[in-house]
């Protein structure tokens, strides 16, 4: 299998897990899906093994972190641990963004300037704006990924974590890029 198909079947199951959690829960027989859901992410963090950047690091500790929990889960035959990925996801982007606030050049910044190295000080105000728009978004995102999670509805924590919270990270996205022209446009 080459690397292209691999990373294209983990994006599948990073999207999916939600849904596979559900699956799982409510259909028994489905629970063998934990055994290759870790031998995936266990593939994911052997590919990004050499990251040198915050991002590539990170994505190597959700994968280990996600091979840990879902080969918990096919041992332990129970899908609970799995519905705290989302919290965990959610918290070290968290860590990531907020913890870039304290040094010289916040996480958007830093890949702000891959594009544009020599950045204008409003560019570089804004980014520090974006940083922390971003870091609120994972609080309140984990936060509510921690209710439905607490809350012990499964419907309630597949349609935040399937389904609402992808939405939310979308329209952020997507509302910051339309700013982002705006702003480009202006200057």
């Amino acid at each position: 299998m080459g690397v292209a198909a691999l990373r294209l079947l983990n994006g599948l199951s990073l999207l999916m897990w939600p849904f596979i959690v559900l699956l799982a829960a409510t259909h028994p027989q489905w629970q063998w899906l934990f055994w290759p859901l870790s031998a995936l992410f266990a593939l994911r963090a052997w590919m990004l093994r050499g990251a040198t950047t915050d991002m590539g690091r990170l994505g190597v500790r959700l994968a280990l972190f996600g091979a840990i929990f879902a080969l918990s889960a096919g041992a332990l035959r129970s899908f609970h641990l799995l519905l705290w990925y989302p919290v965990l996801v959610n918290l070290l982007l968290l860590m990531l963004f907020a913890g870039s606030l304290r040094g010289p050049m916040p996480l958007v910044e830093r890949i702000a300037r891959l594009r544009e190295p020599d950045l204008s000080l409003q560019g570089i105000a804004y980014t520090r704006r974006v940083t922390q728009l971003w870091s609120l978004f994972f609080l309140c995102n984990g936060g509510v990924a921690v209710a439905t999670c607490l809350a012990g509805n499964l419907h309630w924590w597949t349609l935040w974590n399937g389904g609402v919270s992808y939405l939310l990270t979308g329209l952020l996205m997507a509302g910051e890029w339309l700013v982002r022209q705006r702003i480009r446009q202006e200057t």
